[in-house]
C-alpha cells in the first residue's frame, strides 16, 4: 500500500463524508432514543467521524515485520465512525450492551476491563463493540450495512482513559515509572468508586416515596412510579421526567390516582404484547405508549411537537398506533 492506495482511501473517505454529512448526529440520535425508550440511565452519547489526518495515520501503521496492519484500510478500520456511551453506574453497562445487541448486528465484542482484570492489574476499563446497521432498521435505513465502533464506559473510566491518553501519547517518550504506578493506583480507586456508586444507586432505589398525596411533577414522578410499578420497568434519565410531566398533563393526568388508573396491569400486558418490545421499556416510554393506547390520535395531536427528535415523533406514534390496532387492543378511528 503506497501513495496510490492512500490517495484512493482519501477519495473514498471524502466521498463518504459528502454523501453522509449527518451520519454522526443521525446514529447518535437513534441510540439516544433507544436508550431513553428502554429507560437506561446514561451520561451522554458522543459520535464522530474520524478525521482524514487520523484515518491516514492509522492506515499507514505497520507491524513488527514492516507489513501494513490494515491491508484494506477502508474496510479493515472499524472506527471510521465511532460512538462513545458513558454511564453513571458500572451496573448500567451490561444493560446498554444488551440493548445495543438487540438493536444492531454485533460483529465483535471486547471487554477491555475484563482483559485487564484477567491479567491481574488495574487500568483501562471499557467495553468495545463493532456493530452493523441491520436492513430492517427504519430509523437508519440510509445506512444499512454500516459498520461502526461503540465504546461503553462509566464517566469515571472515561476520565481516567482521557487523562492517561493525554499523558502517555502527548508526553515524553520515556515514561517515569512513578507515573505508571500513579495511574495504576488511580485506576484501582476508580474501580472502587464505581462500585460505591452502584451501591448508592441500589440503596436509593430501595427507598422510594410512598405518599399518595404527592402532586405529579418531574421531581416526584420517579418516586411515585417506584411506588406504583416497583422495579418492573427501569427508570429513565432524570431530564426525561419533565417531558413525562408535560405529556401526562396535556392528557389530563395530574394526580397519583389518575396515573394509577393509566398503569393498569392488563393494559400494560396488552401493550407489551402488541408492540413486542425488543427491550424492557423504560418508565417514560411505557407511559407514552399507554397514553397512546388510551387517547389514540388525540395523544399524537397533543404531543407530536415535543420530546426527543420531535420531527419524527408523529410518524413513529402513528406506526405504533397502527400496530396496536392490528393487535386488537385499540378501537378503530372514531
Amino acid at each position: 500500500m503506497g501513495h496510490k492506495h492512500i490517495a484512493q482511501l482519501g477519495a473514498t473517505y471524502h466521498e463518504f463524508n459528502r454523501n453522509h454529512p449527518t451520519i454522526a448526529s443521525d446514529v447518535r440520535g437513534v441510540i439516544e432514543e433507544q436508550l431513553a425508550d428502554a429507560g437506561v440511565s446514561y451520561d451522554r452519547v458522543v459520535a464522530r467521524v474520524k478525521t482524514w489526518r487520523s484515518l491516514r495515520a492509522k492506515a499507514l501503521k505497520r507491524d513488527e515485520t514492516g507489513a501494513f496492519v490494515y491491508a484494506d484500510p477502508w474496510h479493515d478500520i472499524k472506527d471510521i465512525l465511532g460512538v462513545r456511551i458513558t454511564t453513571f453506574y458500572s451496573a448500567d453497562i451490561p444493560v446498554v450492551l444488551d440493548l445495543l445487541s438487540k438493536s444492531f448486528a454485533v460483529k465483535k465484542s471486547v471487554d477491555k476491563a475484563a482483559e485487564t482484570r484477567i491479567s491481574g492489574g488495574f487500568g483501562y476499563g471499557s467495553h468495545h463493540l463493532i456493530l452493523q446497521v441491520r436492513p430492517n432498521d427504519d430509523d437508519l435505513k440510509d445506512y444499512v450495512g454500516l459498520v461502526f465502533e461503540v465504546q461503553v464506559r462509566t464517566v469515571l473510566q472515561h476520565a481516567w482513559a482521557e487523562f492517561e491518553h493525554d499523558i502517555r501519547y502527548k508526553g515524553a517518550d520515556q515514561q517515569d515509572p512513578r507515573v505508571d504506578r500513579a495511574f495504576t493506583l488511580a485506576a484501582g480507586l476508580i474501580e472502587l468508586a464505581d462500585q460505591q456508586f452502584d451501591q448508592i444507586a441500589q440503596i436509593l432505589g430501595e427507598t422510594p416515596s410512598k405518599s399518595d398525596e404527592v402532586e405529579l411533577s418531574a421531581e416526584t414522578l420517579p418516586g411515585v412510579l417506584a411506588m406504583l410499578i416497583g422495579n418492573r420497568f427501569p427508570m429513565s434519565r432524570s431530564e426525561y421526567y419533565a417531558w413525562l410531566e408535560e405529556i401526562l398533563a396535556v392528557n389530563g393526568i395530574t394526580t397519583v390516582a389518575e396515573l394509577r388508573k393509566l398503569l393498569d396491569d392488563h393494559t400494560i400486558a396488552d401493550v407489551e404484547k402488541a408492540l413486542n418490545y425488543q427491550f424492557v421499556p423504560g418508565q417514560v416510554r411505557l407511559i407514552d405508549d399507554l397514553l397512546l393506547c388510551q387517547f389514540r390520535e388525540d395523544h399524537i395531536a397533543r404531543t407530536k411537537d415535543s420530546g426527543h427528535r420531535a420531527k419524527f415523533r408523529a410518524q413513529r406514534l402513528k406506526k405504533r398506533l397502527e400496530t396496536m390496532r392490528s393487535a386488537g387492543i385499540v378501537a378503530e378511528n372514531r
